[in-house]
């Protein structure tokens, strides 16, 4: 029994979750996703950098939103019917993040995964865990729990501690 879960494990290492943010084909470990929803009333938290667009009630637990176009310096765009919120987990705090469209999920090998680009020092590009190809297409594949800095969580984590309603 053991055995086959670790296969299983091992089998969804190269899985990502891909979702589209303007033009560009970005993807996540399949490991981090904890659910995919629909666009859903938002609260806004006062005081909070711009990229936080507030906070949901998903099934009784109080989660951050974040707009990851507004996190990566991205024109806002308005909300269509393929935006939605991909709920990852950050090492046990749940985070939800808004996305122009969820894509697929792609088998992507290690050996298909090269080195993030250096773009010189002025560019932070610590979050990015590499850039991936399949099917055709390039896609960067993100260290989901690196694109917020340690400071940003802890403003968001307190944020979730003060709604009261976790």
């Amino acid at each position: 029994m053991a055995i086959a879960a670790a296969e299983e494990q091992g089998r969804k290492l190269n899985k990502y979750l891909t979702f589209t943010l303007g033009d560009e084909e970005y993807g996540l470990e399949i490991l981090k996703v904890r659910e995919i929803i629909g666009l859903m009333e938002i609260t806004n938290v006062p005081r909070m950098p711009n990229f936080v667009r507030g906070v949901i009630n998903l099934r009784g637990k109080v989660i951050p939103v974040i707009d990851l176009r507004q996190k990566f310096g991205m024109e806002r765009a308005d909300d269509t019917k393929e935006t939605c919120i991909i709920v990852v987990d950050l090492d046990g705090l749940l985070m939800g993040i808004v996305v122009d469209k969820v894509s697929e999920v792609l088998d992507i090998q290690e050996q298909d995964i090269e080195e993030t680009p250096t773009f010189g020092v002025s560019v932070d590009t610590e979050f990015i865990m590499g850039i991936g190809k399949a099917k055709g297409k390039i896609v960067i594949v993100l260290d989901i729990r690196r694109v917020l800095t340690a400071e940003e969580i802890k403003i968001i984590s307190k944020t979730e501690k003060e709604t009261g309603m976790k």
